[in-house]
């Protein structure tokens, strides 16, 4: 068993390690994947317009930055690649099941390649995006991976790309956003300097919990669904007329967690979405044009 998992790690570093590339100087930057001739995958929270690149050839590169994906936390670079053959999201099985061999490749800042084994450690899970989006795909692995390895790939026994790793859990284990069709078509889209367009609202919300509690504080009914603590100035959510204190119970279905209004976003996406609020013990409609600005949802 020893000598089969040291084959298998020295044949998937050996096998895709040319396409890992260093992100920055240092133990605290990043990874990076090549995922097509000329074109670099990194996380989007250590990138610059300009990103100092590492290559496994010992090619030092700036890059440029193409566009970012803040809902995914991944940033797209043009930079020389050289002859290192990408490795392509879009092919892999998106949810591996419990006990899948994987290694996980990193090169942390450019100090050089690591590749370790683990194993897929739970069923599906979703996860929200770094910058408290839509809940994605995840897959959860005890791959251990030192610091500076946030976007490097995680790939299955048969040198298939299955996940970018994303973060580190208590526990040592390690949390990947799924490498699934999903995530090819977004990278496509980030290749063509495509900034993702999302619906926002234009609020901030408080959960449901707060909402019955603060309800019931001031004497009115308790009822499901998210309180509006803020409301951006000039956002749709303004002008459609909601206000401060409101209680979100509908977004064309009943609302009852935050999942429920990101899911009412995706739905709407340009159109209007159709809005049940609370006012006091008032009962309203309001109708929210959504506009799309190129920037990640809010809620």
């Amino acid at each position: 068993m020893l000598a089969d998992a040291q084959q298998l790690i020295a044949a998937t570093a050996e096998r895709a390690g040319e396409a890992v590339v260093g992100l920055g100087r240092g133990w605290g930057m990043g990874s990076g994947i090549v995922v097509a001739e000329g074109r670099v995958l990194v996380p989007a929270r250590r990138v610059g317009e300009e990103p100092a690149l590492r290559f496994a050839d010992g090619r030092r590169e700036r890059g440029r930055l193409l566009a970012a994906d803040p809902e995914l936390g991944l940033a797209l670079v043009e930079a020389d690649t050289g002859d290192a053959e990408p490795l392509r999201p879009g092919d892999a099985e998106p949810e591996p099941p419990i006990g899948t061999a994987v290694v996980a490749l990193a090169n942390p800042g450019g100090r050089g390649l690591r590749a370790t084994l683990g194993f897929v450690s739970s069923g599906p899970r979703r996860f929200r995006a770094p910058r408290g989006g839509r809940l994605l795909a995840g897959i959860e692995h005890t791959a251990p991976l030192p610091q500076g390895s946030a976007g490097g790939p995680l790939l299955g026994a048969e040198g298939t790309l299955i996940g970018i790793n994303l973060a580190r859990l208590p526990g040592g284990l390690i949390l990947a956003l799924a490498a699934g069709p999903a995530l090819g078509a977004r990278i496509d889209a980030l290749a063509h300097g495509e900034q993702p367009a999302r619906p926002r609202l234009g609020v901030a919300v408080a959960p449901p919990r707060v909402a019955r509690r603060l309800r019931r504080a001031v004497g009115l009914p308790e009822r499901d669904g998210l309180l509006v603590r803020a409301v951006e100035p000039g956002s749709p959510a303004e002008r459609a007329g909601l206000r401060t204190g409101d209680l979100i119970v509908a977004a064309g279905g009943p609302v009852t967690s935050v999942d429920d209004l990101y899911a009412a976003l995706d739905r709407a996406g340009e159109e209007p979405l159709a809005l049940g609020i609370v006012r006091g013990t008032e009962e309203l409609g309001l109708t929210v044009e959504l506009a799309a600005n190129g920037k990640e949802a809010r809620r």
